[in-house]
């Protein structure tokens, strides 16, 4: 919250984000990202120095020799995107799905089917209200998620008067070291059992589109990271002292189920609109195939809406719900360990400090990830396989649409050749500006005009199949 959400790419937020930044300030990237070179991002200009560092010098011209390592740095950017959409369908689902058990724990009687059921319409009532927008619909939840941290927040405060005071003794660094220490081997393993606490970090910075870099930061500083940490250590608490309530503790130490399925819901809501955002960004670098996105608000850009890929999202959530139980957060830690290895390369060559900073950052922040990471692969085989493999799909998708665009882009055809196909297509020339509308695919303009050459890369308009000339400049044209 304090570090990487400043490095924003004009206000987007994400993976591809951080991405997007290092292609404007340096040629590391694949991405053609001309349209990007003669822009500067506002924030940067006044507090970014100008003066290059021995470090981004030497970081800028291999990336700018070795062609492969740019390769490399573009799939794994991918590989980072693809985990957060591929993240997006096991957490709404589980999450609902999880707080929707809280009825079974005050009826345990109730078949888990109704439950199941349950779930799955309040997940189709979250994806059908996605359409309204940001705005109204965190007008709408915004006073439950209050509501909720509130909560939570109060009844850990009484669970750690009332149950076990010493436990804010956890605050300290050696009694984790100590739970090592004597736990070895299992309490590490113990890791991938609580990775699920830190989902949502990377989707608040792809959020960063919806909202302002500030309120985020006031917001989770302020609010919501210490009534977590209260409502945890209050369960903590209450566990010390009832122990044979481990597998529903979290429902019998704060006995609110029905604020926290409504608070569920806005989580959702999280990773639903950090989705879009990525998304679109893949979009307008050519990494994702054609799809509609609407602009919820009039003012803010970042807020938008995307049909397609928001109802594919509820069908995989309600698949998901149907018939998987378990989900680990292998992929928001895989998703961390990228965002923090592209911190390495924002810190050394776009705010051009010293590359020990920017080293020591990877450091603290790496070691932690990759402490989860760990853990959690021990989880891989009992349901965190589920969103690497559709990170896989997706990241597969991503690559295939990029490499075919390049291929599309490649293909161009010289003024003269188009001149000389004029009469043969039935198109009239004048003097001035023409646009030419391609209604043919690239094979049959190849058997009208076999001499194929290059037409200039600022005139050629792919997205809308258009091409600018200058037919003036042709003689007895």
């Amino acid at each position: 919250m304090i570090i990487v959400l400043g490095a924003n790419d004009n206000g987007e937020g994400g993976t591809f984000a951080l991405y997007s930044l290092l292609c404007r300030h340096s040629r590391m990237g694949l991405l053609n990202s001309s349209h990007l070179e003669h822009e500067f991002v506002t924030c940067y200009d006044s507090n970014v120095s100008t003066k290059e560092t021995r470090a981004s010098l030497v970081i800028k011209e291999f990336f700018n020799k070795h062609r492969s390592s740019r390769v490399v740095l573009l799939l794994v950017v991918l590989l980072g995107t693809s985990m957060v959409i591929g993240d997006g369908i096991p957490t709404p689902a589980m999450s609902v799905l999880s707080a929707v058990y809280g009825i079974q724990i005050k009826d345990p009687d109730l078949h888990e089917n109704y439950t199941v059921a349950i779930a799955c319409v309040i997940l189709v009532g979250v994806f059908a209200l996605q359409h309204c927008g940001t705005h109204r619909i965190g007008f709408l939840f915004s006073p439950i998620l209050i509501a909720w941290l509130l909560c939570i927040s109060g009844v850990g405060i009484y669970n750690i008067s009332h149950w076990n005071p010493d436990v804010v003794k956890a605050l300290s660094p050696y009694y984790i070291y100590n739970f090592f220490k004597k736990t070895g081997k299992a309490g590490w393993c113990s890791l991938g059992g609580i990775v699920l606490c830190a989902t949502g970090a990377e989707a608040m910075f792809a959020d960063l589109g919806h909202f302002s870099e500030l309120s985020v930061r006031i917001a989770f500083t302020g609010l919501v990271y210490p009534c977590l940490v209260l409502a945890y250590m209050g369960e903590a608490a209450y566990l010390s002292r009832n122990r044979g309530d481990l597998q529903s503790s979290f429902y019998k130490a704060v006995p609110v189920f029905i604020i926290a399925t409504l608070a569920t819901v806005v989580g959702s809501q999280a990773i639903i609109s950090a989705i879009f955002s990525i998304i679109s960004q893949c979009r307008a670098l050519n990494c994702f195939p054609r799809v509609k996105i609407v602009h919820t608000s009039n003012n803010i850009h970042g807020q938008i809406y995307i049909p397609e890929v928001n109802w594919v999202l509820m069908i995989l959530c309600l698949a998901v719900v149907a018939g998987f139980t378990e989900a680990y957060g292998l992929a928001v830690i895989t998703v961390m360990l990228v965002t923090t290895l592209l911190m390495f390369l924002i810190i050394s060559t776009v705010w051009k400090k010293h590359v020990f900073l920017a080293f020591l950052f990877v450091v603290i922040f790496g070691f932690v990830e990759l402490s989860y990471f760990d853990a959690g692969l021990a989880k891989l085989h009992k349901g965190g396989w589920f969103p690497l493999v559709v990170s896989a799909v997706v990241s597969s998708l991503m690559s295939i649409w990029h490499y075919g665009t390049l291929k599309k882009q490649a293909y161009k055809v010289s003024l003269d050749c188009l001149l000389r196909l004029g009469p043969c297509m039935g198109i009239a020339t004048v003097p001035g500006v023409c646009l030419v509308y391609y209604l043919c695919c690239p094979a049959n303009v190849g058997t009208f005009c076999p001499q194929l050459s290059c037409i200039p890369s600022d005139s050629y308009l792919c997205n809308h199949s258009v091409s600018v000339f200058d037919c003036s400049k042709s003689s007895g044209q």
